[in-house]
């Protein structure tokens, strides 16, 4: 049975910048090891497979090419970005199960808006095999609901780390978030994505970290609405509206190839 698959560029309008994803459409449910195969052949930070429910809703999930994840931002932006754009769909929302429950997208003029869980932060004494890996001694650490959240005081910092994988790997955590505040007219805070356990070195935009990112700097700017910029070699501009125990996470994204699997 062929599966339609479609690699899209995510949280830019530009291709071969944001986040590259995979977007497989399953006409029927799949065994998790074939999704991990499929995923790990494809070899992108993220693959998501949907499947289409009996009440018009998506079961969504998520692969990198070691592991299935509990959210990815810019894989469900890329999902979103096909129904709507590849496969005609014409709902205004588009719902989405999830392991992170349900998700919401909607389109704003030429923009998806995702509806996400906000995340909660504990402060951090400190970390010496994360300070050790990262190759700079943050200003403060903190622990979301996966990744660590390490703050630093300029961006130039942030764009100059180095870190050890292999020391960053064996960190407790999904992965590490780096960021500090923006350095361009415009831009409240950058940040990069590290995740070496998962089989990603550096995430190029990562969407679902803005969960952690948002509640962060909402505070520290007393801003409810922010525009931030991962400095990764693609780049990518996310959009963040914050509100209550939920983030909207705003991006768009560009269709670059479309294929089939056949296996």
């Amino acid at each position: 049975m062929n599966r339609s698959v479609y690699i899209v560029d995510a949280f830019t309008c530009h291709p071969f910048q944001g986040n590259p994803a995979a977007v497989c459409i399953l006409e029927q449910p799949a065994d998790s090891a074939w999704m991990q195969s499929v995923a790990t052949e494809i070899n992108l930070s993220d693959t998501a497979f949907l499947l289409l429910r009996e009440d018009g809703g998506w079961d969504l999930r998520w692969f990198t090419p070691k592991v299935e994840v509990t959210l990815c931002g810019h894989a469900t932006l890329a999902s979103a970005h096909i129904l709507w754009h590849e496969l005609g769909m014409e709902s205004e929302s588009l719902h989405f199960h999830s392991a992170s429950g349900l998700l919401i997208a909607t389109r704003q003029e030429n923009r998806i808006l995702l509806d996400f869980p906000i995340d909660h932060l504990s402060e951090l004494n400190s970390d010496p095999l994360l300070v050790k890996a990262i190759g700079e001694k943050p200003q403060t650490i903190f622990r979301g609901r996966e990744d660590l959240l390490v703050v630093f005081q300029t961006a130039d910092q942030v764009r100059a780390l180095t870190p050890d994988q292999a020391g960053l790997s064996k960190v407790d955590c999904r992965g590490v978030i780096a960021t500090a505040p923006g350095d361009q007219s415009g831009i409240d805070f950058i940040s990069r994505f590290f995740a070496p356990a998962l089989g990603i070195p550096e995430d190029p935009v990562t969407g679902s970290a803005h969960c952690t990112l948002a509640p962060y700097w909402g505070e520290r700017l007393d801003k409810s609405e922010l525009q931030a910029y991962q400095a990764s070699a693609r780049g990518g501009d996310i959009g963040i509206r914050l509100n209550g125990n939920r983030v909207t996470i705003l991006g768009q994204a560009v269709t670059t190839m479309a294929g089939a699997l056949y296996v």
